[in-house]
């Protein structure tokens, strides 16, 4: 089933997914080579920086996310919601992440608990994802339709 949110008949929503949990899953990696590692400044500043990156990308994947939900039959339609919700839920922490963190750059204090809480949330909602493609088939065009050149 095709979405409307496309380029050439490819989805645009999986194609910027990548970058926002390419960020976050960085950000994490700094928190984690700040706490455990050197603890120089500089990588609780490129978590934040990073983070931040994520927020907006998120934003923006969002966008033809949504235009793609409002496509959807009942069935995937049940699925994409719960997939939307989780992702909703994970910009709002990062959000709060973010905002709590800019008082102090160099130090993320207790809220690296808060970055690996939301990179869970981003498997649930990735494995969400990957079954509205694989099992439910969205974003797929059918072998009957022909392919666009």
């Amino acid at each position: 089933m095709r979405t409307p949110a496309n380029v050439g008949g490819h989805p645009i929503h999986p194609m910027l997914v990548t970058l926002p949990i390419g960020l976050w899953v960085f950000s994490f990696v700094c928190d984690l080579f700040f706490v455990f590692g050197s603890g120089a400044a500089v990588w609780s500043t490129v978590a934040l920086y990073t983070m931040a990156g994520g927020i907006v990308g998120a934003l923006a994947a969002a966008i033809p996310g949504f235009i793609d939900l409002l496509s959807l039959p009942a069935g995937p339609r049940k699925t994409a919601l719960a997939h939307m919700a989780i992702n909703l839920t994970i910009v709002v922490l990062y959000v709060i992440n973010f905002w709590r963190r800019t008082g102090t750059p160099d130090n993320p204090g207790g809220y690296v608990w808060l970055s690996l809480l939301t990179i869970l949330m981003l498997l649930v909602s990735g494995w969400l994802g990957g079954r509205m493609v694989y099992v439910l088939g969205v974003a797929v065009t059918p072998a009957s339709e022909p392919r666009q050149p």
